[in-house]
């Protein structure tokens, strides 16, 4: 399997994910989220594929999902009733978390041994958008396990409320 092949095939498990994850959550601005980053997957796939085959290496249109989760997130924040149902997609989260930490390693690696400054550059685009990929589904992480993360000592329980 060259690169490419194996870059797209990650990028098709990636949107499987992203499905799965929309189809699992009834929390409606999660499943925005999801969908936006399984079309972000298929906009990676047919770009790797058309580099692949020797076409034109276009710009690929850059993705929204990051401004979109900031706004779910905002609303999350006043309705922490929800983080029960979002529990059960921990390891869900994890997943994609690590498929998206291997995508921006493998565009990483695959711009530093290309020839061509236009393919080094498209390439260098998608791992950015795989960070941001990955940045949404760690903040997604972090909110959900965000109650089990508090000060508990007693060295702080005698401090005065302000």
């Amino acid at each position: 399997m060259n690169v490419f092949d194996f870059a797209m095939q990650m990028e098709r498990d990636g949107k499987t994910h992203y499905e799965k994850l929309a189809a699992g959550t009834p929390i409606m601005g999660l499943k925005n989220i999801f969908g936006m980053l399984a079309a972000d997957e298929q906009k990676h796939f047919e770009t790797i594929e058309a580099m692949k085959s020797g076409g034109k290496n276009d710009s690929m249109p850059g993705s929204t999902a990051l401004d979109e989760a900031r706004n779910v997130f905002q609303g999350l924040m006043n309705d922490r009733e929800l983080l029960g149902g979002l529990k059960k997609d921990l390891d869900g989260y994890r997943y994609a978390m690590k498929i998206e930490a291997d995508s921006v390693k493998l565009y990483e690696d695959m711009a530093k041994k290309e020839n061509r400054a236009d393919t080094v550059q498209l390439l260098l685009k998608i791992a950015n958008e795989e960070k941001k990929h990955y940045n949404i589904m760690e903040n997604l992480y972090d909110f959900v396990l965000s109650p089990q993360n508090f000060l508990a000592w007693g060295e702080f329980s005698n401090l005065k409320e302000f």
